[in-house]
């Protein structure tokens, strides 16, 4: 039986040059079925509605293993111009014994096809096991491994970083020597700090709730749409943990790119329209 053409309208048409780019983990989630895509909307067909109703997608799966260039054409050519992909990078390196010898399988990743994403092409998370604490040297040698553009295309790198060893100034310094972004993570499990190390924001947010219809409470939502603007703005939110006394707040804004992850991950698609609701 053929399976029915569902339309699928643009909610976001006018909005998606936005700097601000809020999303979602992926995009194929069988409880999305019942409360986030329409019904009738072939499996095949949910990127397209994802990409149309929110900014941007965190991609897991090169988390596990890289992707082919025909598959990240075939993503970007589901999604409309503006739309952001940022990609996970395989746990290979993030768990190797040292990082100087990761090269290889650094470039395998960045120059394996990745540039076939095209403008859909947003930060690189590099994201390190709980079991991997901070090693000065270690990590500058990773760091010195990072291009900062692939085939034209200029590269963001962000840190997420899971064992408390890090929450040092030392950390901190080396990420901005290498123009590379710390992840604020609002993880209960692992360190979280908001002191800006790079150019743009990233955000995961974990804090979903099943009750809450949007995932989060409306007052939590207001208090994060605040903080997104604060940071686009250029400026610094107060009320988030750092590892050292917030700074002078940049003169230019920046872009900001806030996913929410896991916890209730069946209420993220409502969390993540919810706050762009607020923002745009």
């Amino acid at each position: 039986m053929k399976t029915p053409d569902v339309p699928i309208a643009d909610a976001l048409a006018g909005l998606r040059d936005t700097p601000t780019k809020i999303g979602i983990g992926g995009w194929n989630f069988p409880p999305w079925r019942d409360n986030f895509y329409p019904r009738g909307l072939p499996q095949r067909r949910e990127l397209e509605y994802a990409s149309r109703h929110l900014a941007a997608i965190e991609i897991n799966s090169t988390f596990y293993r890289a992707q082919t260039p025909k598959v990240y054409a075939k993503w970007r050519d589901a999604t409309p111009p503006g739309f952001v992909f940022s990609l996970k990078a395989p746990r290979q390196i993030a768990e190797v014994r040292k990082f100087a010898g990761a090269g290889a399988l650094v470039r395998g990743f960045l120059f394996g096809g990745l540039a076939e994403l095209g403008d859909r092409f947003g930060p690189i998370v590099w994201q390190f096991p709980p079991s991997r604490p901070f090693e000065h040297d270690d990590f500058a040698a990773f760091l010195d491994l990072l291009p900062r553009a692939v085939n034209g295309y200029a590269l963001r790198h962000a840190l997420e970083v899971r064992h408390p060893s890090f929450l040092c100034e030392d950390f901190l310094q080396l990420a901005r020597t290498h123009h590379a972004t710390c992840v604020y993570t609002d993880s209960a499990d692992y360190p979280n700090f908001a002191d800006l190390t790079g150019d743009f924001v990233y955000a995961r947010l974990m804090r979903s709730r099943e009750p809450e219809p949007d995932g989060y409470p409306a007052a939590e939502l207001d208090a994060w749409a605040e903080r997104v603007r604060r940071w686009h703005a250029g400026g610094v939110p107060d009320d988030l943990p750092r590892v050292a006394p917030a700074t002078a707040p940049a003169a230019k804004s920046r872009d900001v790119f806030l996913y929410f992850i896991s916890a209730a991950k069946a209420r993220n698609p409502a969390a993540a329209s919810a706050l762009q609701g607020r923002l745009h």
